[in-house]
């Protein structure tokens, strides 16, 4: 009987030595991952700020969002940016003042509004984009290959855990939550070819 309960105890102490260690480790890729987040970032803002100072990072994001996912509807970017309506339409309005986000009446649902990209706001994407690849690419290269190999199955998972909207490699947005859908012209998934 005193030997179950010094196996209990043993057992109890490793599972709890083991979550403790799962914590530090846990806690470590955090401090890593929000440093690599802040390079991200300035990387962004970088890019940004050398081809349209007067946009912020939260705009370009929604115009990412419409350059990847586009047309949407208002509700759908929000929904994507986490954000309500309201905030979401006066972001749109600041990007329409701009030449850059097209702002429709959903003919189906006149209640709906659907958002897409002018040319300019493409353009505009493309370069910041173009930009920030190109640090991006610069600061991956400087790594060692066995790094670099590692790296990319670990930041699919992380995007994969995170259940963000993901962009296939090769440039096709992946549908999520119904973003890839055009309210305009809906296509019924059942029907919707496989990229």
């Amino acid at each position: 009987m005193a030997q179950r309960e010094t196996d209990r105890g043993r057992g109890r102490s490793a599972a709890r030595h083991g979550q403790a260690a799962l914590d530090r480790e846990a806690e470590e890729l955090s401090i890593a991952l929000m440093a690599a987040s802040r390079l991200f970032v300035a990387i962004s803002a970088r890019a940004l700020a050398s081809t349209a100072d007067s946009l912020t990072l939260p705009q370009l994001r929604a115009l990412v969002v419409l350059d990847t996912c586009g047309p949407v509807k208002l509700v759908v970017l929000a929904a994507t940016l986490g954000v309500n309506p309201s905030t979401a339409l006066r972001m749109v309005e600041r990007l329409e003042a701009l030449g850059l986000v097209d702002r429709r009446t959903n003919p189906a649902n006149r209640r709906e509004v659907v958002l897409s990209l002018t040319t300019g706001g493409h353009e505009l994407v493309s370069r910041v984009l173009t930009r920030r690849h190109a640090e991006i690419r610069r600061v991956v290269q400087r790594l060692p290959a066995p790094q670099r190999a590692a790296l990319l199955p670990a930041l699919n998972a992380l995007t994969d855990a995170a259940a963000e909207t993901a962009v296939h490699p090769h440039g096709t947005a992946r549908a999520d939550r119904g973003i890839t859908d055009n309210p305009v012209d809906p296509v019924d998934p059942a029907t919707r070819p496989e990229a």
